[in-house]
């Protein structure tokens, strides 16, 4: 069953609310995103899709993903993920959405 990239960010924006008040779903974001998100959703991850879940750390004023290290040529999609083009990686967002992507 394929995601939209409208549940795809509704999804996000339904387990960050949920997990913001309800401390055992939370846990369960962090422990098995897959099942998580499932039950927020109703729908399957594809298979071979891998979900990691970052936890705010209040600490620090801002928490972002590094894209992967270049190794030789950079593709196009690539450099548009890296220049702040308009690639969005299905649920990989920044907690902050200091880039804007989710909008």
């Amino acid at each position: 069953m394929a995601w939209t990239q409208q549940e795809i960010n509704d999804c996000i924006n339904s387990c960050k609310q949920r997990a913001a008040t309800d401390a055992e779903f939370r846990g369960k974001l962090l422990a098995d995103p897959a099942a998580a998100i499932r039950e927020v959703s109703g729908k399957e991850i594809p298979a071979g899709f891998r979900i990691k879940v970052l936890e705010s750390d209040p600490a620090y004023d801002a928490t972002f993903v590094l894209p992967a290290a270049a190794s030789g040529d950079v593709s196009d999609k690539e450099l548009d993920g890296v220049t702040g083009g308009s690639l969005l990686c299905a649920f990989e967002t920044c907690a902050a959405n200091a880039c804007g992507a989710d909008k």
